[in-house]
């Protein structure tokens, strides 16, 4: 882990979907740490810095997946192959990859299918069975369905509109698969009120899972406070962002709000 950013040139751009790029670069293992899947990075571009979830952990190489959704994220939309970015990190506590020869359930909502697809990938690596619960808005907006598909995952896209695949929320997918189906283990990362949903239909089906959580993040350090969530006082950015269903049930604000950056609620 470091502190301080490491200046990286961008190697590759993927344009995954109309509003969501892939950035790609080199990471020296070795000298930097190899990250786990669930874990994220601080990016700098210069100016600002944000946190990013690390969507690929290959070869020395690291890659983040990035939507437009602001100036920050807009600014690095326009970057190019051969610009730098300062990156420090890994930070975080990610999700557990340590399951070898089990049914996995991966249900990504959005951009959120990011570190899904870091864990989905490591996980078919090890041998495990994974399910894969893909969902977006419509179908220009799916994310990685092709990449999982050709790793071995058996993919279930779910869009809002009906355009491709399952027609519904990621919930009424999950609903769906386990009609037939049951799984050891799940990883769910999306929109908050998405996750509640799905915590509720695996609780009752009494499937254990993992779970990341996103608020808004200065100092990845656990100094500055600002990612605290509430009843325990858990930081998303040492604690999390990943919490397994004991933690999540102590949560209280999970699927009902978030604070911006003068702690207002919203």
């Amino acid at each position: 882990m470091i502190n301080e950013p490491k200046i990286v040139e961008i190697k590759e751009i993927v344009d995954e979907t109309p509003t969501i790029k892939t950035f790609k670069f080199d990471w020296d293992f070795e000298v930097l740490g190899k990250p786990n899947p669930g874990e994220f990075v601080m990016v700098w571009n210069f100016k600002n810095e944000k946190p990013m979830s690390i969507a690929q952990i290959n070869d020395n190489e690291l890659a983040i997946t990035v939507k437009n959704i602001g100036e920050f994220t807009s600014e690095l939309h326009d970057l190019k192959m051969g610009d730098q970015i300062g990156v420090r990190g890994s930070y975080g506590n990610g999700f557990d990859n340590s399951f070898e020869g089990k049914r996995i359930l991966a249900i990504g909502g959005g951009v959120g299918m990011a570190p899904i697809n870091a864990i989905a990938t490591d996980l078919l690596e090890k041998g495990n069975i994974v399910d894969v619960v893909a969902a977006a808005v419509t179908k220009d907006e799916l994310l990685y369905c092709s990449q999982l598909e050709e790793s071995g995952a058996n993919l279930h896209p779910c869009t809002d509109d009906g355009s491709y695949g399952f027609e519904g929320f990621a919930t009424d997918c999950t609903v769906d698969l386990l009609k037939d189906s049951t799984y050891d283990y799940a990883f769910v990362c999306g929109p908050e009120i998405m996750m509640k949903g799905v915590f509720d239909i695996l609780e009752d089906a009494g499937i254990p899972a993992q779970y990341s959580l996103e608020r808004y993040m200065k100092c990845a350090l656990g100094v500055c406070g600002q990612c605290c969530v509430d009843s325990e006082g858990w930081r998303i950015c040492v604690e999390g962002p990943v919490f397994e269903n004991e933690k999540i049930y102590k949560i209280t604000e999970f699927g009902k709000y978030r604070r911006d950056a003068s702690g207002v609620k919203y």
